[in-house]
């Protein structure tokens, strides 16, 4: 599995951990600028990330992905989108990319 790519649109708003008295702040990222964050992990911890993101996509229809530093609510729609990409030439490589449309709260106008 090749580096974890995480794009969405982001604007930056401090918050604050109740109870905390260094007042440590975590970054919310939301719709407005673009945000990438990119890993190399071992199997172990990416598979893991997998799994949880996973249980977010199967059992509903937003999800947060989180550091210390910031968080990324998401709220997700359909169809989700699914690429898998192996490069068998040289040296071997699979790229496996998860892609979640924005979900719109707009409905259709009424026919008269």
């Amino acid at each position: 599995m090749t580096d974890a790519d995480i794009e969405a649109d982001a604007d930056a708003e401090a918050d604050v951990e109740p109870g905390s008295d260094d007042r440590t702040e975590r970054t919310t990222i939301r719709t407005g600028r673009d945000f990438e964050e990119e890993y190399r992990l071992d199997a172990e911890e990416a598979g893991r990330f997998l799994i949880e993101l996973g249980e977010q996509l199967r059992d509903g229809d937003e999800l947060t992905i989180a550091t210390d530093e910031w968080e990324l609510p998401f709220a997700f729609g359909e169809p989700v989108g699914l690429e898998i990409d192996f490069e068998g030439v040289g040296e071997p490589e699979l790229e496996i990319e998860l892609e979640l449309p924005g979900r719109t709260d707009e409905t259709a106008p009424d026919v008269e």
